[in-house]
């Protein structure tokens, strides 16, 4: 690229800038629901931001796109599809925003990692469509009938073991025994979910160490590394995120992370004879 191309370039950031205007109007019933019945509260127009990277070692700058589409069921085949080939997408939840991936695709799960600059000895959760899939992946035998099917839908990340019979890559989290799962109380990417035929890898959308995201204008510096970004408006939930239950114990359970649900989670467990596991860390 010459001087006087890159001069237009610059001249024309601004104007990119202008026409980034994410979509408002989203309705929050119960802990979030983002388009069921609501479509007309979203824009149909996608809007698409040019991402300008830093030069190459031969010199020369590459362009990528990433798009700012509304978080409707209208998109919701484009982001399977963007999943299934291995893209890491931006997607709103029933907390906060995150990065989604195929949880079985490696090379997806490392980049995930490299967004976000994040140590890869910290573990991400997976997210699935529905409480019956959470089997699929992690061991539920031991638990009291009728649990899970009250704590999710909902802002829970449960802690359980991955057991024998588990078809995650043993490449996501290796070393552990254990696997954070979520159904999020959000239409969108439990869709995702369910049409991608896999559990989706899934962190907060925010380089590690900085506060988490409930605006997609909160990590658009990140947007250039997505194949495409969601906007379900500002999250109401705050930036505490998913209260963080460990279940892997037989009649016993242990708080995380309290987050956003911490005494409605702990009021579930407890009228399920769940005791609290008083040991130190």
């Amino acid at each position: 690229m010459n001087r006087s191309t890159t001069t237009k370039v610059v001249q024309l950031l601004p104007l990119f800038n202008c026409l980034i205007q994410p979509c408002r109007g989203v309705r929050k019933i119960g802990f979030l629901n983002l388009w069921a019945g609501r479509r007309r509260d979203f824009s149909a127009v996608r809007v698409t931001k040019m991402a300008w990277s830093l030069e190459n070692s031969d010199g020369n700058v590459e362009t990528q796109k990433a798009t700012v589409s509304p978080a409707a069921e209208d998109y919701a085949q484009e982001a399977i599809e963007a999943i299934r080939t291995g893209k890491v997408i931006a997607v709103p939840t029933d907390t906060l925003y995150g990065f989604a991936c195929d949880a079985c695709s490696a090379e997806a799960v490392n980049r995930i990692y490299e967004i976000k600059g994040r140590k890869h000895t910290s573990p991400l959760a997976i997210c699935v469509g529905d409480v019956h899939d959470i089997q699929r992946y992690a061991v539920t035998d031991h638990l009291p009938n009728g649990l899970l099917d009250c704590l999710l839908p909902g802002p829970v990340t449960l802690v359980l073991r991955r057991g024998e019979s588990s078809i995650l890559e043993k490449s996501l989290n290796p070393g552990l025994e254990s696997i954070g799962v979520r159904v999020p109380d959000c239409n969108f990417i439990r869709v995702i979910a369910r049409g991608s035929r896999s559990a989706l890898a899934l962190t907060s959308a925010n380089l590690s160490g900085q506060p988490s995201s409930i605006d997609i204008k909160d990590f658009e510096n990140l947007w250039e590394h997505c194949a495409s970004v969601y906007d379900g408006g500002i999250l109401p939930a705050g930036r505490a995120g998913s209260t963080v239950v460990d279940l892997t114990e037989l009649g016993k359970y242990k708080i995380l992370r309290p987050g956003s649900a911490k005494e409605e989670t702990v009021a579930i467990l407890e009228r399920h004879s769940l005791l609290e596991d008083g040991t130190g860390d």
